[in-house]
Formats: structure tokens, C-alpha cells, sequence
């Protein structure tokens, strides 16, 4: 790469010159992967030249490392006094004042502590500050090397100390190619040996600074861009540059950046350096051999959207153009969605949801798309999907368009499923932890042949594999089990004995009909609402706090609806959410928690789940609506007092808690598993299926856990009693 470059055939370049220092920093940067760089001071005119590049070499995976005198001393200072004008004091910038910093910069040097913030954010730079020592300091000018990885070249500019010199950024400065000669190579070895003498802290003649505060400081205050953004911003101070430039060579070689730079801002990539990861490649490769048809079963945290986005960006590098629709179930979902398209660079996204004005967006996506092989995506609810509205708009589209279907058990419902079969789209995509539908036979065949993908899937990623491969986090699983008061065992009993006659002998099912359907929502019912959860929940929370000292990073699944009363009265207006109740709870274990509730009605739910993730708030409790889509990556401890007694349910909440973090060594679940006393019960048979439906769970949450024997031994005395062999669970069901 440096080799292939025309560097300025004097090695020389200087300001208003045919070869200005611009010229030489924008083909150094755009053309290597690392780059060392020693500075006397940190000023405007010693920082906003290198501004111009800096970003497409973030892009390219360029890595910096920095040795800087962290403000001029007091001697420097004097050798700049005759510049004074007026008021006006030399932009000399002070690394330990950072606010001061940021309001002493122009565009060019806003943009490059852009740059550093977000190879800082991204562990991607190293920065050594110093002091001078019995008055000597670094150097005043600056000096450094490229590298590509296999050659280097190394400069060293001198900055003019004067007014005129500051504010007009005159500089000059001396190339070094390696492979040029041995002057160059011995130049660029001792170049090399100075820096590292003092990156390394071996230089007896300075002092050292910590740059931590320093680090975190330029992360806070420059924290807002991403690598797309940066791109963006240096696209316009590139135009604005070249505005005002009078060196023709120069103009063209900035014109050029411009165009190259661009098309980085608008083309699709992959949005991870390291590319997909294995498994996801096998599943773009198992859809494409499966006529561009399937369904991805991964397990929550997995990364199902970036798996379905890469066979998206798979077509988009076949046919330069790319073409999706996306149904997802909420609208928390929608706007998740749009964030992961927008890591690939995907563009022209439409929004269709009750509350957003689609048409007009989506009128101009089929008026482009029938002119020419245009890009769109479009990401839809499942509530918006079925409806004449929008399907008059998207029976329109090509029917290559990509179908992408988030939770796609949730296609197997209702209205959804009535239209499948008018679906004309002919690529499609299913992604679900869980794809079947519990008790919805034809639902889950109508879903299969929709997606051309019978069990075992397209591709199916565990939950074993991906903790085995580090993709979710370890886990300890602790069940705690709870008992029904006698109200509750008395109305269970009741239920449970009418269910017992409506099994049929020859399956040892129960029969599909309304009175079944009824009677089990009843006694779920009983079990969901369970008074003494309450209690076994307060237990968890003084057991954490003891262990912790802490309740950060805890997620909580509160039962929906209100308190259960069996009484004949029909005055049920005073009673209280349990949300409500649980909230309180979580209050009264300790002063110093800040909890949260987390429902269809909240705000602001961005917003929330940020300061979750900050640690500003400690609790989050919720029903339902964590179940899907949710992305909190930061939780740690999980507290299920919910029994819904769907397993998807169960398994997407895992899930949540799984996803990796930096900062999470393991993940600790606890669960809280209603049985009836078993004293009070005269019939076993009457009971043991509603007690391995509550125990299914366990088996699959403890048998993947870290202490899995443990988990096992809490429920030893009540599988004895019931003859139930956890075990073989899977099989029983």
C-alpha cells in the first residue's frame, strides 16, 4: 500500500507548496493500518491538518499510539508572547482541562478528538502524556510513522512559531521511506526507538501523566459519533477544505478523497471488523442451498437479526442492490431493527406502524423500485402487516424482495396466518428462539411450509453450543419452590379434578375443547398469581443484597394482572397491580435501590434501558414487555415470579440475561416454581401433569446452568414424591 503511493519526489513537503503537508497526510492515512505519533504540544495548528483522513483510517482498522507533552511550559509559552495580538492568547490546548479543550477547537480539531473518542471507546488507541523534567520536555514539532504492516515511512514536520504561523498553518516537513535506503531506514529506527523509549516509560527526562482521567474525559465529552458519522463530518470538511484551497494538485487529490470517502458513507459492509461469525456464514449458506427459503432456530442472544441482515448483505454483494421486508411484533422492535440495519449501511429504511405516516415513504419506494433496481427496506409490525392498507402497498413489490420474519411463531396466529398463502415474495426468512407453537398443530405446519423448513431447520443454533462457545454468558440456575396458600390449593384441587375427567385414555392428553381450553386457563391462573411468591421474592432480594451488597443490573418478571380473590364480591376496585406490589417490595428491601417499572404504558423506553445499562437504575421490573426484543446486555440477575406457563416465554427471559457484557463474569437466575402441598392432595394423578408442565422448565434451565447438580437437589423430596424423573422429562412431554 505505502510502496504503491507517489510520495513528493524531494521527500519535502511544504505549506503553499505544489506538495503540501496536506497532501502527504491524507496518503499516509488513507493507505495504513497503524500509526505513531509524537507530539511537542497539543495546539490547532499541531492537530487540525492530520483531522483530514483520520476517519477513513479509523474505518480501515487503523490503531494509534500517542507520546504528547500535555501543555507547553512556561518557557514555550514565552517564545510565543510576540505573536500576541490584543487579546489574543495562542491556542494552546491543555489536555488536563478538557472542557476548556473543547471550546478552543475549530471544526478540524472537533473532528479529531472525534476520532479519538471513538478509537478510545473502541480500545483502539494508547496515549502517553508527559511533563517536562528539570525543563526539558519533548521536542516542539511533531514526528511519527506509518505503517501498512509490512512497510513504514516515517516524517518530521516543524511548525512556524509565529501568529501568522499558528492560524495559517504553516508547516514543513521530511519524508522517510524504509525501502528507499539506508539513511531512511536508519532515520526511521532511531525515530522508532525514541518514541518507544518513552511510550514504554524508559525516559529518564520526563515526568509521566496518567492518561486514564484524561481518556475518560475525551470519551465524555467527544462520545456522540459513530464510525459513520465520522465518515459524514469528514466528507464536509473535506469540501469545505478544498473550497478555499489555491493548489490545484492539491484540489484533486482532495476531490478524490472525497469521492472515495463517500462511497465508504453509502455502501453496505458488514458492521464487525472481524466479519460474521462461523455460524452465521453456515446459515446464509444452508438458506441459500435451500432455495433462499428457512428458518433460523437460535437461541435468544444468539444474534438472529445480525444472521438474517447477513444474508441480506449477501444479496446485496450479488446484485448490488438490496430488497427487504421486515415483520417484527412491537414497535420498541421497529426502532431496534432500523439501528441494526443502519450498522450495515442499509439505507432508504421505511417505518410502517399505527404510529407513523408510511404512505407517502412507502408510494415512493414502489414508484423508484419500478424504474430501477432501487434499495429499500421496509420494517413492519405484525399488527400493520395484515391489514388492506398495507398489503395493497406491498403486493406491489418485486417478488424477490427478501421476507424477514422476526418471531416468526407469531405468524401462525389469526389474521396472519389466513394470508400466508398469498404472500408472493418468494425469499424468505423465519428467526425465532423457539419456532413452535405450543398446542397449534396446524399453526406450527402452515409456518413450516411457509418457510420451506421442516424440524430439524434451515439452521438451528442451541442454546448448549452457544454456551459452550462463549456466544452467551454462564449461568447459575436456582429454583425455590413455592407453596399455594390454602385458598389457592382448594379453588387448584377443584379445577384440577374437573380436568381429570377430560383426559382422553387412548393419548393420555387432555381433549381439545372449549371446557379444557377454559379450565386450564383457570387453574394457570391460580399459579401465575400465587399470594406466597410475594414472600419467597423478598427472601431473593435480602439473599442478593447479602451476597452483593448490591441489587444492580436485576431484572425482574413480575405476575401480570391484580391481586386474586376468590371471595363472591364483585368490588375488586381497589385492588392494586401486583406489578405494584412487587415494585414495593423491591423498595422495602433496601433504601439505596432504584427500581423501575418496565410496561406497555412507559416512556421513554430508550432512554431507560440506557440508564439501566449505566447503572442508574438498579431494578427493572416488568410483565411481558421484556419478553421480545429487548436488548439489556448488561443484566446479571434475573428473578422470575411469573408462571406463564409458556415455555418461550421461560426460554426468551433466559435469554435476555445471557447476552455477554464485558463486565458480567455469569448471569445468576432464580426462579420461583408454584407446586401444591402435597399433604393435601388425594389423588397424585389428578396433579402430576400440571407439576411436570411447571418442572419442564427446570429441567432445561438447570441442566445448561453452572451448578446444575445443585439446581437438581433443591426439587429431590418433591420428584421422589411424585415418582417424576426430571431427566427423562423431555421425553415424558
Amino acid at each position: 500500500m505505502l510502496q504503491e503511493v507517489k510520495w513528493s519526489e524531494s521527500r519535502v513537503y511544504r505549506s503553499y507548496d505544489k506538495h503540501e503537508p496536506m497532501e502527504f497526510y491524507l496518503k499516509a492515512l488513507t493507505n495504513s493500518e497503524s500509526f505513531d505519533l509524537l507530539l511537542g504540544y497539543f495546539s490547532s495548528s499541531a492537530i487540525n491538518i492530520l483531522s483530514l483522513g483520520f476517519a477513513r483510517f479509523i474505518y480501515n482498522g487503523g490503531k494509534v499510539r500517542i507520546v504528547a507533552n500535555h501543555i507547553l511550559s512556561k518557557a514555550d509559552k514565552g517564545i510565543l508572547q510576540d505573536a500576541k495580538v490584543g487579546n489574543y492568547d495562542p491556542d494552546i490546548i491543555d489536555l488536563l482541562n478538557i472542557k476548556s479543550l473543547k471550546n478552543s477547537l475549530d471544526e478540524y480539531g472537533q473532528h479529531f478528538f472525534n476520532c479519538l473518542s471513538y478509537l478510545i471507546a473502541n480500545g483502539r488507541i494508547e496515549i502517553v502524556l508527559v511533563s517536562p523534567k528539570k525543563g526539558r520536555g519533548l521536542s516542539h514539532f511533531k514526528s511519527g510513522t506509518f505503517s501498512d504492516g509490512t512497510d513504514t515511512i516515517g516524517f518530521k514536520a516543524s511548525c512556524n512559531f509565529t501568529y501568522s504561523g499558528i492560524t495559517q498553518n504553516l508547516e514543513e516537513l521530511d519524508v522517510f521511506l524504509l525501502w528507499e535506503n539506508s539513511r531512511s531506514s536508519k532515520l526511521i529506527k532511531s525515530q522508532t526507538e525514541y518514541f518507544e523509549n518513552i511510550f514504554f516509560k524508559n525516559a529518564d527526562f520526563v515526568n509521566y501523566i496518567e492518561p486514564n482521567d484524561i481518556q475518560i474525559a475525551i470519551e465524555n465529552e467527544f462520545n456522540s459519533k459513530t464510525i459513520d458519522e465520522l465518515i459524514v463530518d469528514e466528507v464536509e470538511l473535506l469540501k469545505a477544505r478544498n473550497r478555499v484551497l489555491n493548489n490545484p494538485y492539491l484540489n484533486d487529490l482532495i476531490v478524490h478523497e472525497e469521492e472515495e470517502v463517500y462511497k465508504i458513507a453509502t455502501t453496505p459492509r458488514f458492521p464487525y471488523p472481524a466479519g460474521p461469525r462461523g455460524y452465521q456464514e453456515l446459515a446464509f449458506k444452508n438458506w441459500k442451498a435451500n432455495d433462499k427459503k428457512g428458518i433460523f432456530a437460535m437461541a435468544t442472544g444468539t444474534g438472529k437479526t445480525i444472521t438474517a441482515l447477513n444474508c441480506l448483505y449477501n444479496e446485496y454483494l450479488e446484485s448490488e442492490f438490496y430488497r427487504a421486508v421486515i415483520i417484527v411484533p412491537t414497535i420498541s422492535l421497529v426502532e431496534q431493527w432500523v439501528e441494526e440495519c443502519e450498522k450495515f449501511n442499509f439505507k432508504n429504511i421505511t417505518t410502517v406502524s399505527s404510529k407513523t405516516d408510511w404512505t407517502r415513504y412507502f408510494s415512493e419506494v414502489l414508484t423508484k423500485s419500478l424504474l430501477e433496481d432501487s434499495s429499500y427496506i421496509i420494517i413492519v409490525t405484525y399488527a400493520s402487516f395484515p391489514r388492506s392498507k398495507f398489503q395493497q402497498f406491498f403486493k406491489k413489490l418485486n417478488e424477490q424482495t427478501l421476507l424477514i420474519a422476526d418471531e416468526a411463531h407469531n405468524l401462525g396466529s389469526g389474521s396472519l396466518i389466513r394470508i400466508l398463502q398469498d404472500v408472493h415474495l418468494k425469499r424468505r426468512i423465519g428467526l425465532s428462539a423457539t419456532i413452535n407453537r405450543k398446542y397449534d398443530d396446524i399453526g406450527n405446519v402452515e409456518i413450516q411450509n411457509f418457510f420451506q423448513s421442516n424440524s430439524p431447520h434451515t439452521f438451528e443454533y442451541p442454546m448448549k453450543e452457544a454456551l459452550e462457545k462463549g456466544v452467551l454468558c454462564p449461568y447459575k440456575y436456582i429454583p425455590h419452590i413455592v407453596y399455594m396458600n390454602e385458598e389457592e390449593q382448594v379453588q387448584y384441587l377443584v379445577v384440577s379434578k374437573q380436568l381429570y375427567k377430560y383426559i382422553d385414555s387412548k393419548t393420555g392428553r387432555y381433549k381439545d375443547c372449549q371446557e379444557v381450553t377454559d379450565l386450564l386457563m383457570r387453574r394457570k391462573r391460580i399459579i401465575h398469581k400465587c399470594d406466597n411468591k410475594r414472600f419467597s421474592f423478598s427472601n431473593i432480594l435480602k439473599e442478593e443484597l447479602k451476597l452483593k451488597g448490591n441489587l444492580k443490573y436485576t431484572l425482574v418478571y413480575a405476575p401480570e394482572g391484580k391481586e386474586q380473590d376468590f371471595s363472591e364480591s364483585d368490588d375488586h376496585e381497589s385492588e392494586e397491580k401486583l406489578i405494584e406490589q412487587y415494585s414495593r417490595i423491591v423498595r422495602s428491601a433496601d433504601d439505596f435501590t432504584t427500581v423501575k417499572q418496565f410496561t406497555g404504558a412507559t416512556k421513554n423506553r430508550s432512554e431507560l434501558l440506557e440508564q439501566f445499562g449505566n447503572g442508574d437504575i438498579d431494578v427493572l421490573i416488568s410483565m411481558k414487555c421484556l419478553d421480545e426484543g429487548v436488548d439489556v446486555p448488561r443484566s446479571e440477575l434475573a428473578i422470575f415470579c411469573s408462571s406463564t406457563g409458556n415455555p418461550r416465554q421461560f426460554v426468551q427471559r433466559r435469554g435476555r440475561v445471557l447476552r455477554t457484557h464485558d463486565d458480567k463474569k455469569f448471569a445468576t437466575i432464580h426462579d420461583l416454581i408454584v407446586l401444591p402441598d402435597k399433604d393435601s392432595i388425594e389423588n397424585i394423578d389428578t396433579v402430576k401433569g400440571l407439576i411436570i408442565s411447571e418442572l419442564l422448565r427446570v429441567n432445561d434451565f438447570a441442566s445448561l446452568a453452572m451448578n446444575s447438580h445443585d439446581s437438581f437437589n433443591i426439587l429431590e423430596e418433591e420428584l421422589n414424591y411424585y415418582g417424576i424423573n426430571l431427566y427423562n422429562l423431555t421425553e415424558e412431554e
